[in-house]
């Protein structure tokens, strides 16, 4: 429940950062980087890890099943491991 609490209180100062963005597009943009990361972060991932490798992997997903096998939750942590190594 803890978790819980915390995403909520991250969220409020979020709020308040995006009422500062320059446009309403930087705004969406910053809420969608936000939504992600903790959704990574409620699925046990490394949210850093886990964007950099599907920005690298999103072009090529040219079918449905290619984009969902992206999603936070179907994830295989075991291509995050690699991808933690490589980046740092």
């Amino acid at each position: 429940m803890f978790w819980l609490k915390m995403s909520f209180d991250l969220l409020f100062v979020g709020r308040k950062a995006w009422l500062f963005s320059d446009t309403p597009k930087g705004a969406h943009a910053g809420s969608v980087y936000y939504s992600l990361i903790e959704t990574d972060k409620a699925n046990q991932l490394e949210p850093y890890a886990y964007l950099v490798h599907v920005l690298n992997e999103l072009p090529y997903a040219d079918t449905v099943e290619k984009i969902e096998a992206l999603l936070p939750w179907n994830f295989k942590s075991s291509v995050l491991e690699k991808v933690n190594d490589a980046v740092h």
